[in-house]
Order: C-alpha cells, then structure tokens, then sequence
C-alpha cells in the first residue's frame, strides 16, 4: 500500500504517480495571478502586463509588473508578487555580473536559463517551496527573443505568450491574430484588445503596463500619457 497521500503535501518529492504536488500548487498560483502578454513584432518585443489591482485605496504606481533587467532585456511575471520581485532582482544581478565580468551584455536566452535553474532549486530540495510564479522575458541580442518560465522551471522561446489568469484565453486570441510580420504598434493594439477583452470592466492607465525593446532604443517603459493615447 501507498502512505496516506497528505505525505506527498508536505515536501517537494514525487508521489507513486510522479505528480509534484508543490509544483502544481505553485502553478495553481500563477494561474490566480493577473494576465501578462509577449508579442514578438516585425523590429521589436512587446510586453503588456494588466494591473489587477482590487484595493480602492491602493496607489497603483506602487505595484510594478514590467521591470527593465538589462539594457536590451524586460521581464514580466504573474502570481506572488514577493516571488516576482524577489527573481526579477535576482536576474538583473546576474545581468549585471555578466557586464562586469565579461564586458558585454548577456543573451537572452543565456540568463532566461539562469534563471530557470534558480527555479529548478526550488523544486528538488526538501525545507524550501518552489516560486508561486511564471516569467516572460523578452529582448534582443541578434534577434527578438521571447521566453517563458513556468514554476516547474521549464523555459521554451516564443512568437507570442501569455501568463496569468487569462492565458488560455488570451493565446488563443494570439493564435488567430499573431502575424509574423506585426508592427510593434499593430502588437500594442493586439495586446491591449486581449487585455480589454478578457477584463471585467473599463480599461484605465492605472491597469496597464506597457514595454518594448528595440535594436535601436533598447528598453523603454511608456509613461501613462502615453498609454492613455492607446487605449
């Protein structure tokens, strides 16, 4: 027989059917957290993040969701915030390391990996939990990139992603209108029409950040003026 099944709970190890029933709530986590969108366009990465923010009291400015890792590298994440705040410093670290040691910047998919690895650790030792959280990171270092990272610390390149809540919905959107050749404008729509589509009310700048990199301009964050033209 089996011990009782609660053992399992209490630890990441495997049980008899080799679920990790840590690394399931950790994406049960993810799953609960607002939705975050990628788009690879024609000479850019987009990234549109939605700000749920459900406190009326709450200063919106104060809870970031697109963060600037390197120069050429943005990163967004759905679920516990501690968690997302905790890796997105943890990845411009590593960022910042690489140009000091090596004096260049560090590839996109170099550092995605780094930090899948961090989230690895978490799945396989005893006394710890993995993160609550998953990562699209996009950039450009020869070309566009676009990553995601799950909780179980699992990373695959793509055209277009998303993360959160909406993510089955919000790709399926992105499956039927994705072009390869996008604009990074026609990508901004995309994105802030899913968003507005699978929101419960009326879009302001407080629910929305937006970021893209380009070759010539690296990252750039839009200020909410500028959101407030797009939406």
């Amino acid at each position: 027989m089996y011990p009782n099944i609660q053992a399992y709970d209490r630890g990441v190890m495997f049980d008899p059917t080799g679920r990790l029933f840590q690394v399931e709530y950790a994406k049960e986590a993810v799953r609960k957290g607002a939705t975050s969108l990628g788009i690879v366009a024609e000479d850019s990465v987009v990234l549109i993040a939605h700000r749920n923010i459900a406190i009326p009291l709450a200063v919106p400015s104060t809870l970031q969701k697109i963060f600037r890792a390197d120069s050429h590298i943005a990163v967004t994440y759905s679920g516990i915030v501690s968690d997302g705040l905790h890796m997105i410093s943890v990845m411009r670290n590593k960022a910042q390391s690489h140009r000091m040691i090596y004096d260049e910047t560090e590839s996109v998919e170099t550092i995605t990996r780094e930090i899948a690895e961090e989230l690895q650790m978490a799945t396989q030792y005893g006394g710890i939990r993995p993160y609550g959280i998953s990562l699209l990171v996009g950039g450009i270092d020869t070309d566009r990139r676009l990553f995601e990272i799950e909780p179980d610390a699992a990373f695959l390149g793509y055209k277009a992603a998303a993360i959160g809540s909406g993510k089955k919905q919000a790709e399926d959107m992105l499956i039927k209108s994705y072009k390869e050749d996008i604009s990074t404008k026609d990508a901004i729509d995309l994105g802030i029409s899913i968003i507005r589509k699978l929101g419960e009310k009326k879009l302001t700048t407080d629910d929305l950040e937006i970021s893209t990199i380009t070759k010539s301009e690296g990252f750039k964050m839009f200020t909410p003026e500028e959101i407030a033209k797009l939406i």
